[in-house]
């Protein structure tokens, strides 16, 4: 098997403003504004606004890269590396995916280093987005370097285009070029400050609008801040503040179409897979929501009370993602962790996780979470907590299927180390079910057949299956064949209690899945450790069909 040198290619957008401007823009020096990519296979691959890309290395027009850091060697073949990155393009690093401070090229590159060689990118890139993100001007910063980036794409092989790091300039040239960059970023400070104006006030009118349709129909007289006036009023005034008009689309308006675009290519790929199970009306936000705000009614910190009321912008006045801030994570990781509150606490916290569950935009909430943990850790001692936590946080494993973004969160196979342990999302996944489907409650045990079967249908499971054969037995790569086999035995021992037509259903077609995923271990598991499938014919026509599938197999 050939063996292929692993590098992370390097580059600063802000070609050496960021380390000029940034003392007195976010009032910490940082050193740049990092682009990353992968150079493997003699191919540069990197993630961006486009999805993923490649081009020959250093060919971008960002030219050659700052830095050069060797990470390691793949013996991966370059097939199963271009079947496994196709997975990505169309799941986690799909185009509408990336997130310029959230979810960026330094994202995918340690996501491709830790599957080619089992080695993250440095430290110092990935905390970047923190500097960008505690800064009073992050909105405005990050529209910047959503500019920047767009010159991360690759130039025409055909006609590579002048390497721009490789000019040659007169020191007096820098001087002065660094004079005019600067002039340009503090206007387009001052034109994004602008568009934030314009964008609060249309939000704004939207929810006067809102409000004065519902007195109108009730026949109510209209007060006067609700009169059709008032925005116009305030927009002119904001004109004469700023020198200038605004555009006749708003900003917020163009959002909302590319918001509704995105919303319904997220529903052609839902119709087009296997659909998973969830639970959308077992629950009430209001009541939910209501109920943890009594529990911990004068127990929060400052910081701690406008993570709450950032998560009643979210969760019931139908904000997007971004209304939740940086420290929202750590809010979380309070309300679930802290043995002075009470039990019921962390039940309503996760209850109301569970629905957030169901939201487009969850995913990126989860990779905040990416650095710390918080969520996952907590799972992880499913076994430690109440019989109500259990289920709650069952219910929100299971809702986490409902998005395919949020679904492939939950098969990451990156670890970390918790309590001395190597874990990882598939891992905690893994145990939740488990634990779950063998439990002695019954609505445990029903949301455990759940997360097996939503795990089982995953495109994800049967990806790189020539991989999987190629590597030797415990490679990180076929992660999902241990998971088969683990989730095989604990339904095997779960067909003992007898379960009801439905669970039954779920479980067999689990396992009629299994068995093409791992297609010797899970076969001799049956038949090693029983019972025989067969055992469960007669229930109903669907159980039949799936027992007949899986006896084929198993032979």
């Amino acid at each position: 098997m050939s063996v292929n040198k692993v590098q992370l290619y390097l580059y600063d957008l802000s070609r050496g403003m960021a380390s000029t401007l940034s003392p007195m823009i976010i009032g910490k020096r940082i050193d740049g504004i990092w682009h990353t990519s992968i150079v493997v296979y003699e191919r540069e691959y990197f993630f961006g606004s486009g999805g993923i890309e490649s081009c020959n290395p250093g060919s971008t027009a960002l030219g050659e890269p700052l830095e050069r850091i060797y990470l390691g060697e793949t013996e991966i073949p370059h097939g199963i590396f271009l079947d496994y990155l196709n997975g990505l393009s169309s799941s986690t690093f799909a185009g509408h995916t990336y997130h310029i401070i959230k979810h960026n090229c330094n994202v995918f590159s340690n996501e491709v280093a830790q599957f080619l060689c089992n080695s993250g990118i440095p430290k110092h890139i990935l905390d970047l987005p923190n500097e960008i993100l505690q800064s009073r001007l992050s909105e405005v910063i990050q529209d910047f370097i959503g500019k920047l980036e767009e010159s991360a794409r690759p130039v025409s092989e055909e006609d590579p285009g002048p390497i721009i790091a490789n000019r040659q300039t007169s020191p007096d040239f820098d001087a002065l070029n660094s004079e005019v960059e600067a002039t340009r970023y503090n206007s387009f400070i001052l034109q994004e400050r602008r568009k934030t104006l314009a964008e609060k006030l249309a939000k704004k009118e939207r929810k006067r609008e809102k409000k004065r349709k519902k007195l109108l129909k009730q026949g109510e007289k209209l007060p006067p801040e609700l009169e059709v006036h008032t925005f116009v009023e305030e927009m002119a005034d904001t004109e004469a503040v700023n020198g200038s008009g605004v555009e006749q689309q708003l900003p917020s308006e163009r959002a909302m179409e590319l918001e509704e675009e995105e919303r319904q290519q997220e529903e052609e790929r839902k119709k087009a897979r296997e659909p998973p199970i969830v639970f959308k009306d077992v629950l009430d936000i209001n009541v939910e929501f209501d109920a943890l705000v009594g529990l911990i009614d004068g127990k929060l910190t400052p910081e701690e009370q406008t993570s709450l009321e950032e998560l009643h912008k979210y969760m019931l006045e139908n904000e997007g993602s971004w209304a939740l801030g940086d420290g929202f994570l750590n809010f979380v990781g309070r309300l679930l962790n802290d043995k002075d509150l009470p039990k019921e606490v962390k039940v309503r916290t996760l209850n109301v996780l569970a629905l957030a569950a169901l939201k487009d935009d969850v995913i990126l909430l989860l990779h905040q979470d990416r650095r710390d943990h918080i969520m996952m850790n907590y799972a992880y001692d499913i076994d430690r907590i109440s019989p109500e936590e259990q289920e709650a946080l069952a219910l929100f494993i299971c809702n986490m299927f409902e998005n395919l973004s949020s679904s492939e969160w939950l098969m990451y196979i990156s670890e970390w180390t918790y309590n001395n342990q190597q874990i990882s999302n598939i891992r905690v996944t893994t145990k939740v079910a488990v634990h779950s489907l063998l439990s002695d409650r019954e609505v445990l045990q029903d949301r455990g057949t759940v997360i097996i079967h939503n795990l089982a249908c995953k495109e994800k499971m049967f990806k790189m299956f020539r991989l999987r054969q190629i590597l030797p037995k415990g490679s990180k790569a076929k992660v999902f064949d241990d998971v088969a086999v683990e989730l095989t035995m604990a339904l095997l021992q779960y067909f003992n209690s007898k379960p009801n037509e439905e669970n039954l259903f779920r479980c067999m077609k689990a396992l009629s899945k299994f068995v093409e995923v791992s297609r010797q271990e899970v076969p001799q598991l049956i038949q090693m450790i029983g019972p025989d499938p067969k055992t469960f014919k007669g229930q109903s026509p669907r159980v039949d069909e799936l027992i007949d599938l899986i006896t084929t197999k198993i032979r």
